[in-house]
C-alpha cells in the first residue's frame, strides 16, 4: 500500500481558466492535492504563508510584479521548488532559462493559443513535472567548486579520437551541467550529453551553456565527426547516439518512440556508447527523476567503462543517480562540485 503523503501544490496565475484547468489537471495525480491559487505575486506571498504549499507553479507574465521579479525574491526570502510556465516563443524561451538561473526547478511551455486546451493536452507532461518539482531540494548552499588543472597531457589523447565522456540528467540537471562544464578544461575528449529539456529550448540553453564554458557547447548534428573540446547536447525529439566510423566517432540522430519514458533518452545514448566505446568512455548520472539512463550506464560498467553518479546531498532530485546507484551501474558517487576533476582525472589515468 503507497502511504506516500500528497504534496501540496500552489497554483498562480492571472488568468481565472488557466487557474481552473490546472487545478483539475494536477488533481487528477494521485500524489499532488492543489492546496490553493493566486492571481498575482502579492496573492501568491499571503497564500505562501497561509498555507504552506510544497511547490508552486508561477506565470511568467502577471499583473504588478512579473514571475521572475517574485521568483528572484522567492528564492531569497522562502526558498521552495517553482515551476515556471513560458510560453513557446523566441522571448518565452530566454525567459526560461533566466528562470532557471533564478533558481526554479523546472518549466513548463505555455501554449500561446488556445490554451486550455493545449494545456489540457500536456496534462499528463505537467503533472509528472509538477510532481518531480515539489521533490526538489531548493535553496541550499551551491556546492564548491573544486576546479581542476588545464592539463596539457589531456590534449593528446582527446585528439586521438578513441574516448569520449557521456552525462544524462534531467530535473536540476541545467544548473548541474552548468556547474561542471564551467570548471571543466577546454582539452577533454568529447562529451555527448542527453538533458531532458522542454521542445524548443535546447538551442539556446547550448547558446547559453557555451558563453560560460571553455569548452564548445553545440547541438549534435546527424553525422558530424565528434572532436575533443567540444559537448555535443541532444536536440529535441531525437535520440542521440554515437557510432565509430573510419573518421573516429560521429553522433548519430535517431527519431523514433520514446525509450526509458523519454525522447531523447540517456539510456539510448548510454547503450550506444557502451556498443561503440567500451573501456574508453566514461559515463556520468546527474539529477533528475525517474530512471532514464540506469540500464544504459550498467551497460557501460559492464562494457569496461568507468561510470560516475552524483550524490544525493547534491542532487535537486536523486531520482536517476539513485535508480543507477541501485542497479549497480555506479562505480562510484561524488559531489556535484567534485564531477569536473572526476573528469579530468579519469582522462589523466588512461591517457
Amino acid at each position: 500500500m503507497n502511504m506516500e503523503r500528497k504534496r501540496r501544490v500552489l497554483v498562480v496565475d492571472d488568468s481565472a481558466l488557466v487557474r481552473q484547468v490546472l487545478t483539475n489537471i494536477l488533481s487528477r495525480h494521485p500524489l499532488l492535492e492543489v492546496v490553493g491559487t493566486a492571481k498575482d505575486p502579492y496573492d501568491a506571498r499571503e497564500r505562501i504563508k497561509e498555507l504552506d504549499p510544497d511547490v508552486l507553479t508561477l506565470d511568467v507574465e502577471m499583473p504588478r510584479m512579473d514571475g521572475l521579479t517574485f521568483l528572484g525574491k522567492l528564492m531569497k526570502a522562502h526558498p521552495m521548488p517553482a515551476v515556471m510556465l513560458s510560453s513557446l516563443t523566441a522571448k518565452g524561451t530566454t525567459t526560461a532559462l533566466d528562470a532557471l538561473d533564478l533558481g526554479a526547478v523546472d518549466v513548463i511551455g505555455k501554449p500561446t493559443m488556445d490554451q486550455a486546451a493545449g494545456l489540457e493536452r500536456m496534462g499528463h507532461e505537467i503533472a509528472q513535472t509538477v510532481y518531480a518539482a515539489s521533490l526538489a531540494r531548493v535553496g541550499g548552499p551551491r556546492p564548491p567548486l573544486q576546479t581542476p588543472p588545464s592539463l596539457a597531457a589531456l590534449a593528446s589523447r582527446a585528439k586521438a579520437g578513441r574516448a569520449l565522456i557521456a552525462i544524462g540528467s534531467s530535473t536540476g540537471g541545467t544548473e548541474a551541467l552548468r556547474q561542471v562544464f564551467e570548471s571543466i578544461p577546454e582539452n577533454l575528449p568529447p562529451i555527448a550529453v542527453v538533458q531532458h529539456m522542454l521542445p524548443g529550448f535546447t538551442a539556446a540553453f547550448a547558446e547559453r551553456l557555451d558563453r560560460s564554458s571553455r569548452a564548445r557547447v553545440k547541438v549534435a548534428e546527424d553525422g558530424e565527426s565528434l572532436k575533443a573540446g567540444t559537448v555535443y547536447l541532444a536536440p529535441n525529439e531525437a535520440h542521440l547516439t554515437v557510432g565509430r566510423h573510419s573518421v573516429g566517432l560521429v553522433a548519430i540522430l535517431q527519431a523514433g518512440d520514446r525509450v526509458s519514458h523519454h525522447l531523447p533518452s540517456v539510456d539510448v545514448l548510454f547503450d550506444s556508447v557502451a556498443a561503440s566505446c567500451g573501456a574508453h568512455a566514461m559515463g556520468v548520472i546527474l539529477t533528475g527523476m525517474g530512471d532514464d539512463g540506469a540500464r544504459g550506464l550498467l551497460k557501460m560498467r559492464q562494457k569496461g567503462a568507468r561510470t560516475l553518479g552524483q550524490d544525493e546531498a547534491t542532487c535537486v532530485v536523486y531520482g536517476m543517480p539513485r535508480a543507477a546507484f541501485m542497479r549497480g551501474g555506479v562505480e562510484e558517487q561524488a559531489p556535484l562540485g567534485a564531477i569536473a576533476k572526476h573528469l579530468v582525472a579519469w582522462c589523466e589515468r588512461d591517457a
